[in-house]
């Protein structure tokens, strides 16, 4: 493990500036909810997952509650699909793509097929869709960029990137930001599509774009994190690391935290392009696919070694590690005082933050690659099998 002479500064700043909170996006906290949201003993805090990591600094913290429990509530099932993009859920309605090129809306309440959408050349979905302004932003495997009409799946327009697009959308302003495997982060018009600037980097951008003020961070296979600015599209800065990287970056205060293929996981002070600490796990390097979830007190990441880590944020010293019987490249989402991450393995899991250990699992079966996505008292999460599950 490798620290900077500047912890203590670190740990002081981390405190001041505390975790960014995204103004941007249109989270409707009191949408249409299922009533049997409220049938827990507990009270159910109701929100939106609108983005891949939930808002526009890619934290992967909800700010709503599942009970202690989670049920079965209904499951939706595609026979011969399979899916590893991570659902979206605004307004009751969750909409989620699948590896054969059709992308579904539900209702959350029931998991009733609402619409569904179908690529002209079954290009299918890794992406996960970001939802605003009752629109739908999805990008798929043929590089086409899709806004559709949330409530009727109409589309409304399309744009063609040069390649491929595994890039979740987030939102600036107007503007709806997208990456490609053609090493462009398009900049576009969220209402008309129109090509607003792009941005190119030197190697592929599989990442979602995470954005804090009037910047968009990056981290590329070209082995750096880029730093954008948004309101001219150009270059602010980069710092290099060990290896390529397709996952999200997530954003506390001033520091952005990222594991690599080549197995390193990375703590950044972006305002000072330093790295501040890094973590290998002694039993060699493992890559990470698995994108960071944060708040004040713990950093959460799964990883191909077969485990889930909670570092310190101010530190990078290990709180604990969570076994589990294959790789986990499902994002980790943070609700209260747990955090619920799927794997390989075709569980889905819910580790208590403070200790570590396993407060409760599902088993889905097949594989999980996609990762939860937690809205209204609900978690809904899909597998390589073709299901849609609905839990809470």
């Amino acid at each position: 493990m490798i620290f900077s002479n500047s912890r203590l500064l670190f740990l002081l700043l981390l405190v001041v500036a505390g975790c960014n909170v995204p103004s941007e996006i249109d989270v409707r906290k009191n949408a249409t909810v299922p009533e049997e949201a409220n049938t827990s003993s507990a009270r159910v805090v109701r929100s939106d997952w609108p983005l891949f990591r939930g808002d526009t600094n890619s934290s992967g913290v909800s700010q709503g509650s599942v009970p202690e429990s989670p049920e079965v509530l209904w499951t939706f099932a595609v026979e011969g699909g399979a899916f590893e993009s991570t659902a979206a859920i605004v307004d009751g309605i969750v909409y989620v793509g699948d590896l054969d090129g059709t992308f579904y809306a539900f209702q959350l309440s029931d998991g009733r097929n609402l619409w569904k959408f179908k690529t002209e050349d079954q290009a299918g979905f890794t992406a996960s869709a970001a939802v605003q302004g009752g629109q739908v932003y999805i990008g798929d495997m043929d590089g086409r960029f899709y806004c559709l009409e949330a409530f009727s799946g109409e589309l409304k327009w399309s744009f063609l990137a040069g390649a491929e697009i595994n890039s979740s959308a987030n939102f600036y302003q107007g503007n709806i930001l997208v990456g490609s495997q053609d090493a462009t982060l398009y900049c576009l018009d969220a209402v008309s599509g129109t090509l607003v600037w792009k941005h190119a980097i030197e190697d592929q951008i599989r990442c979602a774009p995470t954005v804090v003020e009037n910047r968009a961070f990056l981290v590329g296979c070209d082995s750096k994190l880029h730093l954008v600015d948004l309101d001219h599209g150009v270059h602010e800065s980069a710092v290099g690391v060990d290896s390529p990287s397709g996952t999200t970056p997530a954003v506390c205060g001033d520091f952005a935290y990222f594991g690599t293929h080549g197995g390193t996981f990375y703590c950044v002070d972006w305002k000072k392009s330093e790295v501040v600490w890094t973590y290998q796990d002694s039993d060699g390097p493992q890559s990470y696919r698995s994108s960071a979830a944060v708040n004040q007190s713990v950093v959460i990441v799964g990883g191909r070694s077969r485990r889930v880590y909670a570092f310190d944020p101010h530190t990078g010293e290990i709180k604990w590690v969570f076994p589990t019987q294959q790789s986990v490249d499902s994002s980790p989402v943070i609700v209260e005082k747990r955090v619920f991450v799927g794997s390989s393995d075709g569980r889905l899991y819910a580790i208590h933050l403070e200790t570590g250990k396993s407060d409760w699992q599902f088993e889905a079966g097949g594989s999980i690659v996609a990762s939860p996505a937690i809205a209204n008292g609900r978690v809904v999460i899909a597998n390589d099998e073709g299901i849609v599950f609905c839990l809470g």
